[in-house]
């Protein structure tokens, strides 16, 4: 039976257990398995291969991304180091110019250094994208929208430039989830996710994932994931398919309440920008209405300069001043000192990402205590 998506949410994957009728998947909380003879086991034989609990989570992901295959790791940079490692010596990867800085981290810092190399593109621009492409490129990196300028990048004509140039295009879905936004149906090949954010939804565990529909990329993958060993714990697996049954509920008070804040933040007063690819008047709005279901709960602005960055951090009383987002609560984060740390200054200046810009996940709160939090703290960091 084919069901709708919030059906899918709660009923997607293997829904419960056949066994003893047990509405949840139970959490197989085991390190191996009894083998019946030489050769002779029951489907599972070592966790890290292979567990029950991490096989429903995975089947899950796979049916809400409309994809074959889903894996689950421990991390979401468990994922995505699982994802770069597909490549060898002398390949190189077009990356998006503002993407999570700990995606730059891992390919300037570690990748590099196994001559993998990367050049950052402006992809919301598809004749830079279609210009950038040689030889050696094998793959186009896409956030959409990006992080933590929200910038929007069409992922169905990168992806007919990258069937164009037989190159694989990896989206990274986070942002939106697939409640919003399925990549793998508008072309892409791989949908990485840091499932510690909204598919978890409640800042208590730590995951990433991989979807794709190709038989012969999945075994590959499989194999990296079983050889790397980065795979998500039952326990873990078990938090996240709990969160994800009420995904949905959650995204539409998230995504209310974001175009509520950014909204006021407009017209605030307080800020010179505000990105947010619900507005109107953002450049990406056009392309994000045409390819999700909604905008998502980030927003980013920057503090116009009569405000102290610094101490508006320090009057905020109801949203919280943390690392991560995706969570009930909303919190904030510094991106030029913290999210994107890792990303030298001059490349965080080129792109946007200034002292003054501040990164909020808009929580499920009451949208106007948000406001209220951030004028009262906004208004008690005039500079002297």
């Amino acid at each position: 039976m084919s069901y709708k998506r919030n059906s899918l949410l709660i009923h997607g994957g293997i829904d419960g257990d056949e066994t003893t009728g047990a509405v949840n998947v139970p959490v197989y909380q085991t390190s191996t398995y009894k083998q019946d003879g030489l050769g002779k086991n029951r489907g599972w034989e070592y966790s890290r291969t292979g567990n029950p609990t991490r096989a429903a989570l995975e089947k899950l992901i796979a049916d809400l991304e409309d994809g074959q295959y889903g894996l689950a790791f421990a991390s979401g940079l468990a994922a995505i180091n699982t994802v770069l490692s597909l490549f060898k010596s002398g390949d190189k990867l077009i990356v998006s110019d503002n993407i999570y800085g700990g995606t730059f981290r891992i390919l300037d810092n570690v990748f590099k250094n196994f001559n993998i190399t990367y050049k950052i593109v402006d992809t919301s621009d598809l004749e830079a994208v279609e210009n950038a492409i040689d030889d050696d490129v094998k793959a186009i990196y896409i956030e959409t929208p990006a992080n933590p300028l929200l910038t929007v990048t069409d992922i169905e004509a990168v992806s007919r430039i990258g069937k164009k140039h037989g190159k694989l295009v990896i989206v990274d879905n986070t942002f939106l989830t697939p409640y919003l936004q399925r990549p793998l149906t508008l072309g892409a090949d791989i949908v990485i996710h840091s499932g510690t954010k909204y598919l978890g939804g409640h800042s208590d565990t730590i995951s990433g994932f991989v979807v794709v529909n190709d038989k012969a990329l999945a075994d590959r993958l499989y194999y990296l994931q079983n050889a790397i060993g980065g795979v998500l714990a039952p326990w873990d697996s078990f938090l996240i398919i709990r969160g994800i049954k009420t995904l949905g509920v959650r995204m539409d008070r998230h995504v209310e309440n974001a175009q509520k804040v950014a909204e006021w933040l407009v017209q605030s007063g307080y800020v010179s920008k505000v990105y947010y690819p619900g507005l109107e008047t953002d450049p990406g709005y056009e392309i994000q209405k045409k390819q999700a279901d909604g905008a998502g709960a980030m927003i980013s602005f920057v503090l116009d300069e009569k405000y102290d960055y610094k101490v508006f951090f320090e009057k905020l009383q109801l949203i919280t001043l943390a690392e991560s987002l995706g969570g009930v609560e909303s919190l904030v984060c510094h991106p030029a000192t913290m999210t994107h740390a890792a990303i030298p200054a001059d490349i965080r200046k080129e792109v946007g990402i200034v002292d003054e810009l501040i990164r909020l996940s808009v929580g499920i709160e009451d949208a106007d205590d948000l406001i209220d939090d951030l004028k009262q703290a906004i208004e008690n960091s005039v500079k002297a």
